[in-house]
């Protein structure tokens, strides 16, 4: 017959230890001293072997019919509970029970899915800035969610769209740490409530034609690094993505001296991991030629000012845009929202070569299958118009590098 918590609870120490069965080979053992302590019996292998759970009151019967059926289910699997127990035991008195070795775990097993390096990439970049410092040395079981929280709370204050993000991969390294047992609950998952929520829908951008050239031309007078005035010049050229931007390498640029220059974009730097052929004009060649003069030693095109073997901070740009009064007004994805409005009211018959300049995917799948056209011709001369109409009047590029500075 099954115990009550009542029978339990009300259970007396004897002269000697005894048990109390409850069934399925779980017992409480009820010790002289009067401590109680939840056990079970069972068999393997033809051998009688025993596990225990722990203490009552601190396991409660309901709890200990919990792990009894888990054990249960383990023998059915074919497993030991007794040597698996062991096993955690081991893992909770070693460092590789730390949230960074089991991140960096969950990363590895993910790489597969995600098909892109730079995305993958990407990933652990940001736990490797705002998440392991504060909490990759602690035991991941013993982390709660006013830690995570307190580590989001600093990327909240800059962009509050990442910390949404991070904390989406904090709860899945959670995830794969409680499928391999080694730990109980997720601490991030009841914290994205407490984030500020992310307002979207379509980034600022200025898209009328005389009103984006005075733009360009306030922001190319304001004191500032020449290296970032060009890396916007070139983004507002090519309306490409601004990380395409930052991790150009001089590698990627070909023909320039010819009539025919491009920028061959490999697909582990797109969006969506195709790659990406940009047909250079005249000006976006003179941008190149002209950040080449001060950066043309390090492998970026446009480094970063503390470590030129790393591209340009992904805010340099946006800061730009900022400082020189256009906050709200205009961001670096701005770009290709001008070009896309512009060009396609000025050559409307030209829209699918418009959206294969943009890298845009073709929602049609059996198109995207069959029609692989690059339409490299027609795309430079719309290139060429595009920075004729954008650069009208516009100060030359190398000129830049001697403008105002910060």
């Amino acid at each position: 017959m099954a115990l009550t918590d009542a029978e339990v609870r009300k259970a007396k120490p004897a002269d000697k230890r005894f048990k109390l069965y409850d069934g399925g080979g779980l017992y409480l053992m009820v010790e002289t001293n009067g401590s109680k302590l939840w056990r079970m019996r069972y068999e393997l292998a033809g051998r009688e072997k025993s596990l225990s759970f722990g203490p009552y009151p601190a396991i409660t019967l309901a709890a200990a019919r919990q792990a009894r059926e888990a054990a249960r289910a383990e023998l059915r699997s074919g497993g030991d509970p007794s040597q698996t127990k062991i096993a955690r035991r081991l893992i909770a008195t070693s460092t590789d029970n730390y949230f960074e070795p089991i991140a960096r775990a969950w990363h590895q097993q993910q790489l597969p899915t995600w098909g892109s390096p730079k995305h993958a990439a990407d990933v652990l970049g940001s736990l490797e800035k705002h998440v392991f410092p504060r909490i990759g040395k602690l035991p991941i079981r013993d982390i709660t969610a006013p830690m995570i929280l307190a580590s989001l709370r600093d990327v909240e204050r800059t962009a509050g769209e990442t910390a949404h993000r991070i904390r989406q991969r904090i709860s899945a390294v959670y995830a794969y740490a409680i499928g391999a047992g080694l730990a109980d609950a997720d601490p991030a998952a009841p914290i994205g409530k407490a984030l500020k929520p992310v307002t979207r829908g379509k980034q600022p951008a200025i898209v009328k034609l005389d009103d984006l050239r005075a733009m360009l031309r306030h922001v190319e007078a304001n004191p500032a690094h020449a290296v970032t005035k060009l890396a916007n010049r070139l983004l507002a050229l090519t309306a490409v993505r601004s990380n395409e931007v930052r991790g150009a390498t001089w590698t990627e640029f070909h023909g320039l001296d010819g009539p025919a220059p491009e920028w061959r974009i490999p697909a582990e730097r797109m969006k969506m991991s195709r790659p990406h052929v940009v047909p250079l004009s005249r000006q976006a060649v003179e941008v190149i030629d002209a950040v080449r003069i001060a950066t043309g030693r390090a492998p970026f095109l446009f480094p970063n000012t503390r470590n030129p073997r790393r591209p340009m901070s992904e805010n340099a740009i946006g800061y730009l845009l900022n400082r020189s009064g256009f906050h709200g007004q205009h961001v670096p994805h701005g770009w290709r929202a001008a070009f896309s409005t512009i060009m396609n009211e000025a050559h409307p018959a030209d829209r699918a070569i418009i959206d294969l300049m943009l890298a845009h995917e073709n929602k049609n799948a059996v198109e995207a299958a069959y029609n692989r056209a690059q339409h490299l011709e027609r795309r430079r001369v719309l290139a060429q118009a595009w920075a004729d109409m954008l650069l009208a009047g516009a100060t030359p590029a190398v000129d830049l590098l001697h403008g105002p500075a910060r």
